[in-house]
């Protein structure tokens, strides 16, 4: 029987459809069979929800097969509202404790108006991260007049023998108030609320002005609001507050505490002026949870032991901190529940783009354990990423080439001069005959910086680099400040100077690169950063014995000894300060930085229109009237003297405040009053205040009456060998009066 022309097509699609749609509706069955198997979270025939809160195993209500000891929950649906989801109460935990009380200053009595007892309620539960996260009240002190306050405090006990702990990576204390000291308690006393144990703490003092506090980002500071971190393994926990007098009662009455979820609450100073309680809900504090009492992970190919917790496939044990516990997660690439049979299911990756990318532009297609990505159709990933099969036309390819050649030409070309152009300006010609000096390309300053990916000093100077050179050496590479055609002949002479100079205690110049329109200095690298970041900066040294400051100190005026006596002609450093003394990683000084440095003509002095160098250390001679000499490097070490001593930074005033109290105190018999704090010993103050009196004779007003560096490099080697007498028991005497002249010296500074 021949098939009329027109239903054709229709019979063809009903062919279609008939194989088409049993595979669509099996595809469909299978998905849904998979969004079951992801649904189940519980046990057969358990509750599994709470208003929108989930119960996965081993956490479940009713009968005892459906949750692990200590993970029994109540659904309270009484309240109104939605449910709400708690842990089951328990006398010895979990449980929380919430009272009251008064507190009176002046008469240091406490009283308690009520405790009330409650169980914990939980926000959600995550398997996947053994966690769940509960409210917790915040304990707040609000004053009602300036002697008395009212106090509110919530005790967490979840119970030495039960599953939870509190997470000490996950949360934080938290204190809010204008003077607030917010503490963690762990334990209470037999009687009442007393508190018997304390750990963290955190201080938030506005010093009684509010505009003080900081609310910018909403973080936590100590103006207005505080935190610290938290102890491992703590199962009782509460907040309380240490008595502070509350200044700005009036408009500011209430302190606040709080163990919370780490960057969930953000300081805002509009919580400084509440009258009640912060979040009367509660905030979320994180608590870890594992299988207890049923003792470790055993080890791999041994046969499970009874009641062992992480019976799904795919599934695996890891062993906590606290030893005698563990916690179920599933393998990579799976996620779900690992406490049931067949809980932990394999992730589609390609529906969770962000987590898994195709960095190589494919097509994801999902596997068992893991994903593809293969390229689209015409395309291949041979070279790493997908590209197309055939390339542009080979013409186009070859005009743009030669384009491409072209312009890499001209731009070299025009490097190339540029190159020679800075080279020449920067006294190329002259320092290639200098020895002691290499020149640097520009190329190799590249690999030699890597690219100057890593700055480690920066100032009104420029910046400096670190660097490794092709023998492995470390050096400090300063970009230096431009240098034009006036100035040429200028820098040219202090990097000669600098060559010439080789001594223990001065930061060798090893090259420079001159292919830039800003110099490049390369010098060896001195590990420890200066005498100013040992004693105030980021690589504060806690405790700087004496005997290595007397050691910083000779080797420092060795090298300013040096530098003015090396040479045919005498040379002054010209900004000699503790930031321009670097120390290598056995504590030897180097003196550094000779930007300012100058060849003095006969080795007296020379007048500048031009004053450079640091305001706190330089000479009033050189300030005031213009003249630098040699003399004018030892004020400025005395000054460091003053820092090594009382290890209090030097600070610039009009009426040079800084020295003229030292002076003072010097003459005044009083200089061990501004000796270091951490300086104990009777023997090491009597050497530093014998180093005072060397400070003195570099400070003083009159250039002429200074000493000299290598006078001053003998008399700290002369108290060095005092301090190793007085080390081997044999005391000394030192005349620590002033002199006449000194006596003068302080008449000049007042006036």
């Amino acid at each position: 029987m021949a098939i009329p022309s027109q239903l054709l097509p229709y019979l063809l699609a009903a062919a279609a459809a008939f194989l088409i749609l049993p595979a669509i509706a099996e595809q469909r069955g299978l998905e849904e069979q998979q969004q079951q198997q992801q649904a189940v979270v519980a046990r057969p025939r358990c509750q599994d929800m709470c208003g929108n809160i989930s119960i996965p195993f081993p956490f479940g209500m009713g009968k005892p097969r459906c949750f692990l000891p200590g993970f029994e929950v109540i659904c309270n649906t009484s309240s109104s509202g939605r449910p709400r989801l708690f842990l089951a109460y328990n006398e010895s935990g979990p449980v929380q404790v919430v009272s009251a009380l008064n507190h009176r200053f002046t008469a240091r009595n406490v009283t308690a108006s009520f405790v009330m007892k409650n169980a914990v309620e939980l926000m959600d539960i995550s398997v996947a991260h053994n966690e769940a996260r509960a409210y917790r009240a915040v304990s707040s002190a609000c004053s009602t007049n300036s002697t008395h306050f009212r106090a509110k405090f919530q005790y967490t006990n979840l119970g030495d023998e039960g599953p939870f702990l509190l997470s000490a990576m996950r949360n934080v204390l938290i204190g809010v108030g204008s003077n607030v000291e917010s503490m963690m308690m762990t334990s209470t006393g037999e009687t009442g609320n007393e508190m018997k144990a304390y750990m963290p703490s955190c201080l938030s003092n506005l010093m009684g002005k509010l505009k003080y506090a900081t609310d910018g980002n909403g973080t936590c500071s100590g103006l207005g609001c505080c935190q610290a971190a938290l102890p491992l393994n703590v199962t009782e926990f509460g907040v309380s507050f240490m008595p502070r007098l509350n200044l700005l009662w009036q408009t500011n009455p209430c302190f606040y505490g709080m163990l919370v979820e780490k960057s969930w609450y953000n300081f805002s100073v509009h919580d400084l002026y509440g009258r009640e309680l912060l979040y009367p809900r509660g905030v979320p504090v994180v608590l870890e949870f594992a299988i207890r009492n049923l003792g470790s992970c055993p080890p791999e190919g041994q046969q499970k032991p009874q009641g062992y917790a992480c019976i799904s496939g795919n599934s695996t044990c890891v062993n906590t901190t606290r030893g005698d516990d563990y916690v179920c997660k599933c393998l990579e690439h799976y996620d779900g529940n690992p406490y049931i049979i067949g809980g932990c299911l394999d992730i589609d990756e390609c529906k969770l783009p962000d987590s898994y990318p195709c960095w190589n532009g494919g097509i994801c297609s999902n596997r068992l354990e893991g994903y593809d990505c293969p390229c689209k159709s015409g395309m291949n990933g041979k070279t790493g990423h997908c590209v197309e099969n055939f390339p542009l036309p080979a013409k186009v390819i070859v005009g743009l080439a030669a384009c491409i050649v072209v312009l890499v030409v001209m731009v070299m070309a025009r490097q190339l001069l540029t190159l020679k152009r800075f080279y020449e300006q920067n006294g190329g010609p002259v320092l290639k005959g200098v020895k002691n000096i290499k020149i640097y390309r520009r190329k190799e300053m590249k690999q030699i910086t890597n690219n100057y990916n890593r700055v480690i000093g920066e100032g009104n100077f420029g910046k400096v680099y670190m660097g490794t050179l092709e023998n492995k050496q470390q050096v400090a590479i300063k970009r230096s400040i431009k240098v034009d055609k006036n100035m040429k002949a200028e820098f040219t002479g202090e990097v000669i100077v600098q060559s010439e100079m080789r001594h223990k205690n001065i930061a060798r110049l090893l090259g420079c690169c001159l292919e830039l329109d800003v110099p490049m200095l390369v010098y060896e690298y001195v590990s420890r950063g200066s005498l100013y970041d040992a004693l105030f900066g980021l690589r504060r040294v806690h405790i700087i014995p004496v005997d290595m400051r007397l050691q910083i100190a000779v080797g420092s005026a060795e090298g300013l000894t040096y530098m003015h006596s090396a040479g045919e002609s005498t040379i002054r450093h010209g900004d000699v300060k503790s930031a321009n003394i670097l120390l290598d990683e056995n504590f030897c000084p180097k003196v550094s930085d000779f930007g300012t440095s100058r060849l003095l003509a006969g080795g007296k002095s020379e007048k500048t229109e031009r004053v450079v160098g640091d305001m706190s250390y330089i000479d009033p001679i050189y300030m005031d009237q213009g003249i630098v000499t040699q003399k004018s490097d030892v004020y400025s070490f005395g000054v460091v003297l003053i820092e090594l001593i009382t290890r209090r930074p030097a600070t610039y005033s009009n009426k040079r405040n800084y020295v003229t109290s030292f002076v003072e105190a010097y003459l005044d018999k009083r200089v061990r009053n501004l000796i270091d704090n951490d300086i104990t010993s009777e023997v090491d103050i009597k050497l530093l205040e014998m180093v005072s009196g060397v400070a003195m004779e570099c400070v003083k007003l009159n250039p002429e009456e200074r000493l000299d560096m290598k006078q001053v490099e003998h008399r700290l080697l002369e108290i060095i060998g005092q301090g190793v007498q007085n080390g081997q028991g044999r005391n000394y005497q030192a005349d620590l009066g002033p002199a006449p002249d000194d006596v003068a010296l302080l008449k000049s500074w007042g006036e």
